[in-house]
C-alpha cells in the first residue's frame, strides 16, 4: 500500500492509560504506555514532537478521547476514528496490537476521521445539551408534583389544562402555604377558570397533609432553582452566539425554528458546511438517514441511526 502520512501515531485510549505506537521514515517502531493525567500526557505529546510526528489517529472511547485531544490538538493532526470501524479483524485483541494497527491503517490513509467542531462550538454544544437535561428535569419534577396532588386527593388537573399554568402555579404555591381556604383558592381562576370556580372548589377539596405538603415545597424550590441555572445558561449562550449572528438570524427564519433550537443547531452542526460534502453526508451524521444492507436481492437489518456524541 502507499503511505500516505509519513510520520504517524495511532493511540488507544482507556480511563486511566493511553497506549501510544509511533511509526514512519527514520523512525523505529515504537510503543509506550502513559496514564491519562494531564502531566504524563504532556509528557507523550513532548514525545511525539521529538519525534517528528505530524498525525495522530485515536479512538472514539466514551468520553475518555476528549482530554487526550484537548491536549494533542494545537499541535497534531488528529483524526477521531469510530472503534468500531477499526476492530472487526480477528485476532487483534490486545491494546498494544489495537494501537499498532489504528497506527497502520493511519499511515495509509484508511482512516476516516469523526467531525469535530472547533473549541468554541464544542463549548457551546456542553451549554446547550446541559441546558436539554435540565430542560428535562424541570418536567420530570413538574410531573412528580402532580403525582403528590393526585395523592392528596388533590383533582388540579381534572380542571385546568395547564398545571403550572398561571393560574394552576398561584394555587399550588397557596396550597404549600397554607393561609387560604378551599374556597378563597377556588377564587384564584383566571380567564376561562372563572366560569369554573365550583368545579375549582370540588376539585381542591382532597387529603392534604403535612408529609404532600413538604413534598410539594422541595419539588417547587427543585423547579425554581433550575430555572434559575438555565436562564444562566441562556445568557452564556446568548454572549456565545454573538459571533453567528448572521447564522443563528438565518436559522430562525426557518418554520418552527426559535431561539433554543437554532442554538441547538449551531452547537451540534457548527457554521462550516463544507465539512459536509452534501446534505446527504449531514443528514447521516446526525443519523437522521439508516444505511442499506442489500444482498441478491434481499434487504439485511441495518445499525439503527444514532446521534453523535463528539
Amino acid at each position: 500500500m502507499e503511505i500516505i502520512v509519513d510520520k504517524g501515531c495511532g493511540l488507544d485510549v482507556h480511563k486511566k492509560t493511553v497506549v501510544a505506537c509511533i511509526m514512519g521514515s527514520g523512525i523505529k517502531k515504537e510503543i509506550r504506555t502513559y496514564n491519562t493525567m494531564t502531566n504524563d500526557l504532556i509528557k507523550m505529546k513532548e514525545w511525539l514532537r521529538d519525534n517528528s510526528i505530524t498525525h495522530i489517529g485515536m479512538e472514539s472511547t466514551g468520553i475518555y478521547w476528549k482530554p487526550v485531544f484537548n491536549i494533542l490538538e494545537d499541535s497534531f493532526k488528529v483524526i477521531l476514528v469510530n472503534a468500531r470501524h477499526i476492530k472487526n479483524v480477528p485476532g487483534r485483541k490486545t491494546d498494544v496490537k489495537d494501537c499498532e494497527w489504528l497506527c497502520n491503517l493511519l499511515r495509509n490513509g484508511l482512516v476516516k476521521g469523526s467531525f469535530i467542531p472547533p473549541k468554541d462550538i464544542r463549548e457551546l454544544r456542553d451549554l446547550t445539551r446541559y441546558r436539554r437535561k435540565l430542560v428535562q428535569t424541570i418536567t420530570a419534577e413538574k410531573n412528580r408534583v402532580q403525582k403528590i396532588l393526585e395523592d392528596a386527593n388533590i383533582k388540579l388537573s381534572s380542571v385546568i389544562s395547564k398545571t403550572f399554568g398561571a393560574s394552576g402555579s398561584e394555587i399550588i404555591d397557596e396550597l404549600v402555604k397554607g393561609e387560604l381556604s378551599v374556597e378563597e383558592m377556588s377564587q384564584l381562576g383566571r380567564g376561562k377558570l372563572k366560569k369554573k370556580q365550583k368545579e375549582l372548589k370540588e376539585a381542591l377539596i382532597g387529603n392534604f397533609q403535612k408529609h404532600h405538603k413538604f413534598m410539594l415545597k422541595e419539588s417547587l424550590k427543585h423547579i425554581r432553582n433550575t430555572n434559575k441555572i438555565i436562564e444562566d445558561i441562556d445568557n452564556e449562550v446568548d454572549k456565545r452566539l454573538k459571533k453567528y449572528k448572521q447564522e443563528n438570524n438565518l436559522l430562525q427564519t426557518m418554520p418552527g425554528v426559535k431561539r433554543h433550537a437554532a442554538a441547538s443547531i449551531i452547537a451540534e452542526i457548527g457554521v462550516d458546511m463544507n465539512r459536509f460534502p452534501s446534505e446527504d453526508h449531514l443528514s447521516s451524521w446526525a443519523g437522521m438517514s439508516p444505511g442499506n444492507n442489500e444482498s441478491a436481492g434481499k434487504k439485511k437489518s441495518v445499525e439503527r441511526p444514532r446521534a453523535t456524541n463528539h
